[in-house]
């Protein structure tokens, strides 16, 4: 029985979460290391306000709006170029932090790529199974 969206197939959902929890972890992280764990200056740094753009495609991603996977993974790719940036020029735990960062921006792409490309792989397969169907 093919997936419809309403039961969406495993692997679609597998990369849903995978995007979610990459996401969160990117505004943790994105936090986290501009207000405590190593921030620009003592006490934390207006830097932390880069997690503001992180915050606004969650909706999108939890209720499967195509259009904010695709634009998702693009603007990953800002946030990936700090970390390389930033593991560049770091030391210490600004250098982990970065490279942590990086590793998240990955997941993120990858999962927002592969959402968006099996979804449209299960709609082409359940087009090609509803015309071959038998009319009753």
């Amino acid at each position: 029985m093919p997936a419809s969206p309403l039961h969406p197939a495993q692997d679609v959902v597998a990369t849903r979460w995978l995007a979610v929890g990459s996401l969160l972890g990117l505004i943790v992280l994105c936090l986290a290391w501009e207000l405590w764990l190593a921030p620009l200056r003592p006490g934390g740094s207006w830097l932390a306000l880069k997690a503001l753009p992180l915050a606004f495609p969650l909706a999108g991603l939890l209720k499967r709006r195509m259009y904010t996977y695709r634009w998702v993974s693009l603007v990953v790719w800002l946030y990936f170029t700090e970390g390389v940036v930033r593991a560049w020029s770091d030391t210490g735990a600004g250098r982990w932090l970065a490279l942590v960062e990086i590793a998240l921006c990955l997941a993120l792409f990858v999962a927002c790529a592969l959402h968006v490309r099996l979804r449209q792989k299960h709609v082409r397969t359940s087009a090609t199974n509803a015309a071959s169907a038998p009319a009753p």
